[in-house]
């Protein structure tokens, strides 16, 4: 049996947000135990043009959540860009999280041809959603969340591989 876009994606993006939710935890204690602000690891970015921590784990969140909805047909959970501390963003992951769950491989079935369009930028893009998915959806929120990932342990915080990938689901 061929590998579906479902199979390529939703698991994927559910394992991936469980991990970086453990990564927040992990960032929460070391911001504790080393005594120093939040907003240190929160607003870290690799350069002055590019979303901090919390734009990365947000865009991250909107990949996965919006390109599942995009392509299942349903209505994609809005959420305001307005998380500020690790309790904010780790409950924006587990709400992503729990859209995806709610998500059935069904609902991807057959449509791999349909023309999805989404915005970019301030304009909108079509593309058939196995396209989509392929070559918009999963590059993006890998990059985010890889990007989340570097500037935690590029700030110090002691992840490896392992912490990125989480546990096998």
């Amino acid at each position: 049996m061929p590998l579906s876009l479902y199979q390529a994606t939703v698991p994927s993006f559910i394992r991936h947000l469980v991990a970086l939710s453990v990564i927040i935890d992990k960032a929460e204690a070391y911001v504790a135990e080393k005594k120093f602000p939040p907003e240190a690891l929160l607003g870290a970015r690799l350069f002055p043009d590019m979303y901090d921590f919390i734009g990365q784990v947000q865009t991250a969140t909107d990949q996965a959540k919006g390109g599942a909805a995009r392509v299942a047909n349903v209505e994609a959970p809005k959420f305001p860009d307005t998380e500020k501390t690790f309790p904010e963003v780790k409950a924006r992951v587990a709400k992503t999280i729990a859209f995806l769950e709610t998500i059935k491989p069904e609902q991807f079935e057959g449509r791999e041809n349909v023309e999805v369009t989404f915005p970019v930028g301030s304009g909108t893009r079509s593309l058939k959603a196995q396209d989509y998915l392929i070559g918009f959806v999963i590059p993006h929120f890998y990059f985010h969340c890889t990007t989340a990932y570097g500037l935690l342990r590029h700030n110090g915080l002691n992840i490896g591989k392992r912490d990125f990938f989480g546990p096998a689901r």
